[in-house]
This record gives structure tokens, C-alpha cells and sequence, in this order.
């Protein structure tokens, strides 16, 4: 059979076939780390992506909602350039292989690391002239960081993904904050280039270079859908190489934030962010992103109420995951490599958690077969269509009763975790399981519970 070429239009590259692995994938880890690490502040705001540490050089050097905060001036001083970090962003602590381990444990069927975010500091020994003294091989850690963690990702059978700023703030304009710029004049006249030639001599060739290079299982764009055309970025034309050319093209998948409209219509899936969108149902494939507190960076600001818990964090999953999306779950290391011991434990009681549970998660689809009146029940159904999950996101001691939109006949309920029998009745469309008597002896799960479904 002839291999199907795409071409540089949306009608072409939209009817490419989803690679399967990202839909039975589910839940994903996040890595934000950069500069930004350094000073790994961002003063706490109620405001949705308002605590974001990541945002360091923007918030602090611009007029982009920094919160007014004297953090920097105080602690640095008025004329401390940005750039100065990236002296002490050693890494010196960075254990790729411990990483991978703790992502593995944790569950998680792919990582994404944030080869290069909005500061425009690489995180591989980028080959690009734009980037000397600002990649790790220059000033910082001395070492391929993206290269070093890809493997070890790999080795523990992950699938491995970069997320990529589409934009670099030295160089690119922004209608976001007020002076149409995020960060300084000087900054922009000593470090970035013309933006014209943005395009053609940063973003692509360095998008080119990830992928021959690392081979990405996943691109997570980030910050072209902001002001960057479709004919400005060549979105459409590198997707096309992307589809064509690739070595890894059969398994790549890419998001939908690489240029300006194209949020929600076009990309390989869909992504939302700390539930900017309440997600895309069965449309198309999509994914939420959020951190385990109100940061991706690492942020110094913030304390034990500013996390979410593990009983939270695992609601938040079952309930993507059964209206069809993946959870993307940021961790932020600290700048010496480190990633916080509270953020470890909130990776640790999930993975648990999916060591139980996780057939009613991974390679799962959202099922409309049930309903139930209660908003904490969620469905999910495995592939073959014979059994269908009923993730309680509380214990009930009451008889759980339940609803089916077409005719089924239940041959067996279990409970995951309980070895003993779960007593049953169905009476037409409504089935009501009997909530077994349990001790510590007889069932060890916490935060949410699985009713396993089994049909005729």
C-alpha cells in the first residue's frame, strides 16, 4: 500500500490517524525547569495562571501582573539581569534515572520536559547561533539534560515528549501586556534578533533538530497561539515535514498551541490548562495540564495549603479520564535537580493508587452505557466493551444504585482491591450494588473506589 502523503493544509494534515498509544496513555507527567528555577518565584494570586513562577522574567521585568511584589529588587537588586541566573542553574543534583523511576512509579505512561520555554534558554546543546550562552552546554549544568532524562524515560518504557515555546520573549512582540513587549527594551536589543527572521533561523530549524535528533514521541507547543499566524509560524508546513519525513512519524503526536486559531480546531489532540477549558469531551483528542500546586515552575511562594492533595489530585484524574481526555501533571524541580519532597508524594500515593486501579484508567474510554444521579460517580469502559468501571470518588455505606441508558445484563461485580463477593441487583435499568462490610483486613485502597462491571 502506498503511505499516505500530507500535505500543508488543515483538510490534509486533520485527517491523519491518532497514533493510540497518547488515548490509552491517560496520565502523564509534566517537567517545568529552566532559569526560572533560580529565583523560583512568583508571589500567590488568586487569579487563574497568576502564581505562575515560570513567568519570572515577565512578571518582574515588565508590566505583565507582577503583583507588585519587591521580591526581586529586594533579594537581587534593581539592575539584576535575567540573564545572570543561569549561572547558578547547575543541576547539580539531577538524577535522570531517579526521575525516571519516581515518573514510573507513579504511573505515568509518558513525560514531557520543557526543552525550551518562553525565557528561550535550552535545555540541549542546540546547534542553533542564536542559543551560544544560552543552553545548558554554555552557562548552567554543562550537560544534555533533554538527552540524559529522554533516556532514562525511555529505558523505564515511557514514552518520551518536549514541550517547546513556539515564541522567544528577547525576540517576539506579544498584544498580552501593555507595553506590547515581556520583558525590557535593553534585554530584547541585547539578546534577541529581528523578528522577522524569527521563524526561519530559531523556530524551525530548532523544532527540526528536537525531533532528528531525540525523536519525540510527543511536541507540546506553547505561546504561538497568542499572536503568530498560521502563514507567519509555518505551522502547516512543518507539520507536513512532521507527518512525512519524520523518523518518528508514526508515533509523534502534537498539540494545538502553535499559532493563532489553532486552539481547539486543529492538532493532533487538543490541550487545556488549570481547566481553561472544561475539556473536549469525545470530540477530539485532549489533554488537561495543571501543577500539583498553582505553579508548573517551582515556587518558593508557595506552601502546603497552596498543593493539592493526592485524594484531589486523583478525583481530578478519574474525572478527565472518563470524559476521554489525559492528565498531564506538572512536577518543578528545584534548581539544583532536586524535585520536592511534597510533590514526591503526591507522585508516590498516585501510583499506588493506579497499581489498584489503573485497569479502570489506562486504554479506558469514557462509557455512557450507566449513569447515576450521584456527581461523585464517574464511568469508564475497557476496550473490548464487556466491562465497564464505576469510579466512586467517595466510600458510600449505603447501597451504591446505579442506571443504564440501553438494555444490559450484568453478569458479575467486583470491587477492586476486595477479594470478597459484591451482591447484586438488577431490575430492568436499574442496578443496585450492595456495599460490602470492609475492615483494613479485607480492602486496602483509599480516595476513590472501583466497581468492576462485568457484561453478558
Amino acid at each position: 500500500m502506498e503511505e499516505k502523503k500530507y500535505l500543508p493544509n488543515w483538510e490534509s494534515l486533520d485527517g491523519r490517524e491518532m497514533p493510540q498509544w497518547f488515548n490509552n496513555a491517560k496520565f502523564g507527567i509534566f517537567v517545568h525547569w529552566g532559569v526560572y528555577s533560580v529565583p523560583a518565584w512568583r508571589k500567590l494570586n488568586d487569579e487563574r495562571f497568576g502564581s505562575y513562577a515560570e513567568w519570572y522574567y515577565a512578571s518582574v521585568y515588565s508590566d505583565y501582573k507582577n503583583n507588585n511584589d519587591d521580591f526581586h529588587e529586594r533579594i537581587y537588586g534593581k539592575h539584576f539581569e535575567y540573564r545572570e541566573f543561569a549561572k547558578n542553574f547547575n543541576a547539580e543534583l539531577f538524577d535522570p534515572e531517579l526521575w525516571a523511576d519516581m515518573f514510573y512509579n507513579a504511573g505515568a505512561k509518558y513525560v514531557v520536559l520543557t526543552s525550551k520555554h518562553h525565557e528561550g534558554y535550552c535545555l540541549w546543546p542546540t546547534s542553533n547561533k542564536h542559543k551560544v550562552n544560552w543552553r545548558v552546554t554554555d552557562v548552567g549544568p554543562n550537560r544534555d539534560i533533554l538527552g540524559d532524562l529522554s533516556q532514562a524515560v525511555r529505558n523505564k518504557g515511557m514514552e518520551m515528549g518536549v514541550y517547546y515555546s513556539i515564541i522567544d520573549w528577547e525576540t517576539n512582540k506579544s498584544h498580552r501586556p501593555d507595553s506590547g513587549y515581556f520583558v525590557p527594551e535593553k534585554d530584547r536589543k541585547k539578546y534577541g534578533i529581528e523578528e522577522s527572521k524569527y521563524v526561519d533561523e530559531i523556530l524551525i530549524p530548532q523544532l527540526k533538530e528536537l525531533v532528528n535528533i531525540y525523536k519525540p514521541s510527543l511536541i507540546f507547543t506553547d505561546g504561538g497561539e497568542w499572536d503568530l499566524t498560521e502563514e507567519e509560524s509555518k505551522v502547516k508546513e512543518f507539520m507536513a515535514w512532521l507527518y512525512n519525513n519524520a523518523s518518528n512519524k508514526d508515533e509523534v503526536v502534537m498539540n494545538d498551541r502553535f499559532c493563532v486559531g489553532m486552539p481547539g480546531n486543529h492538532g493532533d489532540y487538543y490541550s487545556t490548562e488549570y481547566r481553561d477549558i472544561d475539556g473536549f469531551e469525545n470530540i477530539h483528542p485532549w489533554e488537561e495540564s495543571r501543577g500539583i500546586g498553582k505553579s508548573y515552575g517551582f515556587n518558593r511562594a508557595e506552601n502546603l495549603e497552596s498543593y493539592n492533595t493526592s485524594e484531589e489530585l486523583i478525583h481530578e484524574l478519574v474525572d478527565i479520564v472518563s470524559r476521554g481526555g489525559n492528565l498531564l501533571l506538572n512536577v518543578g524541580p528545584t534548581a539544583d535537580g532536586r524535585i520536592p519532597v511534597i510533590q514526591q508524594q503526591r507522585l508516590h500515593d498516585i501510583g499506588q493508587w493506579l497499581k489498584v486501579n489503573g485497569e479502570s484508567i489506562y486504554s479506558t474510554r469514557p462509557s455512557k452505557v450507566l449513569k447515576s444521579e450521584e456527581t461523585n460517580i464517574y464511568f469508564t469502559k475497557n476496550e473490548d466493551n464487556k466491562c465497564i468501571y464505576c469510579i466512586l470518588s467517595k466510600w458510600y455505606d449505603e447501597n451504591v444504585t446505579i442506571y443504564s441508558n440501553e438494555k444490559v445484563s450484568v453478569k458479575s461485580i467486583k470491587l477492586l482491591s476486595y477479594e470478597g463477593d459484591i451482591s447484586f441487583d438488577q431490575n430492568e435499568n436499574k442496578i443496585i450494588i450492595k456495599t460490602p462490610i470492609i475492615t483494613p483486613n479485607t480492602y486496602n485502597n483509599k480516595y476513590a473506589h472501583v466497581y468492576k462491571i462485568e457484561l453478558d
